[in-house]
């Protein structure tokens, strides 16, 4: 989103980019995902949900995103429901096959290309974040266990590394991430969305030795708090044990149940063949895994997606965007989509009054 979103902007605005796409095909982590790009309702309540964020950044992705919505509509991205279903947050779902076919044929698009060492030009990063690299994740997240990727296998800190070398600071949680509970059982790139077991306020929260981690009251609503507490438990798996009355509960458009039966028959094995003792009442089980969709931490920018260095200066020429950068949700949850929309037409719009200098 964030890479292609950027360059057609740079193409509205006279310039000539060029996308050096890491994998076989375009969209990376956005076509996999459910397509919702959302933005709270009220600045306090992205502000209190995620504390610990930039404020600027989080104003711009908060200001900006309507529009940016309307933008991706006018270049003919297809809306497939209007709303979020959250009375907390707004903005729509768009197609995401249909989304990379109306931004990625207005640009040039080299498959197969890695980040390129040097540039002519202004640089944007847009290389997804670190969550499929196991060395980076393992270092800033979760050192007992690699964690499944949820998202883009290319986004292994390209953009990271990159930055670093040219002397760019690294943004505050760095040890953070949005991801998913998944089942603890195969599971493929069409399952990312409907296999998702999210439904952990209604559960009992243990770990392979039954002991309870995670209180159901304490999961927030994204459930992005008790999956990076499950990452960091013996192999990064957990339990989620269920009673009847919450077999019933809705989740969005499904029932507690129907997410159940949505994880494969490995991941949900007879009571009797767990690893503990099941505390009674208990009637389903259903064996997960912590999986990364994307990291929250990564390069500091600035509101015109410049990457900064210690001291707060931009390094000449360097700009950022999407899960690239870090510093927006830090402390909570919000939309990776958002941010990769916004700042991708933000570091357009810089990067190329930086090259008409």
């Amino acid at each position: 989103m964030a890479g292609l979103v950027t360059a057609v902007r740079v193409a509205e605005l006279g310039g000539e980019p060029l996308v050096c796409e890491k994998g076989d095909r375009a969209g990376g982590s956005m076509l996999l995902s459910s397509g919702v790009v959302w933005r709270h309702e009220r600045w306090e309540d992205f502000r209190a949900e995620c504390p610990g964020g930039d404020p600027a950044l989080q104003r711009l992705v908060w200001s900006r995103l309507d529009e940016a919505i309307e933008w991706l509509r006018g270049l003919g991205a297809p809306v497939v429901h209007e709303g979020t279903g959250n009375p907390r947050t707004r903005g729509v779902r768009f197609d995401t096959q249909g989304l990379v076919e109306a931004l990625a044929p207005r640009v040039t698009v080299r498959l197969g290309s890695p980040v390129p060492p040097g540039s002519d030009g202004p640089l944007v990063l847009a290389t997804g974040g670190f969550g499929a690299s196991r060395e980076l994740v393992g270092r800033h997240i979760a050192p007992a266990a690699p964690l499944p990727v949820r998202g883009s296998p290319w986004s292994s800190g390209d953009g990271l590394e990159l930055a670093r070398e040219r002397g760019a600071a690294l943004s505050a949680g760095m040890d953070e991430f949005y991801g998913r509970a998944m089942p603890a059982a195969p599971w493929g790139d069409g399952d990312l969305v409907r296999a998702a077991q999210l439904y952990a306020a209604y559960a009992r929260i243990v770990d392979e030795s039954g002991e309870e981690f995670f209180r159901s009251e304490d999961v927030s609503w994204a459930e992005t708090n008790v999956v990076q507490a499950m990452a960091r438990r013996p192999g990064a798996r957990a339990w989620y044990l269920l009673e009847e009355p919450a077999l019933g509960r809705r989740v969005r458009d499904r029932t507690v149940a129907e997410i159940v039966a949505a994880a494969p028959p490995a991941a949900r094995p007879p009571l009797a063949e767990l690893p503990f003792a099941v505390p009674d009442g208990v009637v389903a089980a259903v064996h997960v895994t912590a999986s990364i969709t994307h990291t929250i931490g990564g390069l500091r920018v600035d509101d015109q997606a410049r990457v900064l260095r210690e001291d707060g200066t931009p390094v000449p020429g360097l700009h950022a965007a999407g899960c690239d950068v870090g510093g927006v949700a830090t402390g909570g949850y919000a939309s990776g989509l958002a941010q990769a929309v916004v700042l991708g037409l933000a570091a357009a719009e810089s990067a190329v009054a930086f090259s008409g200098r």
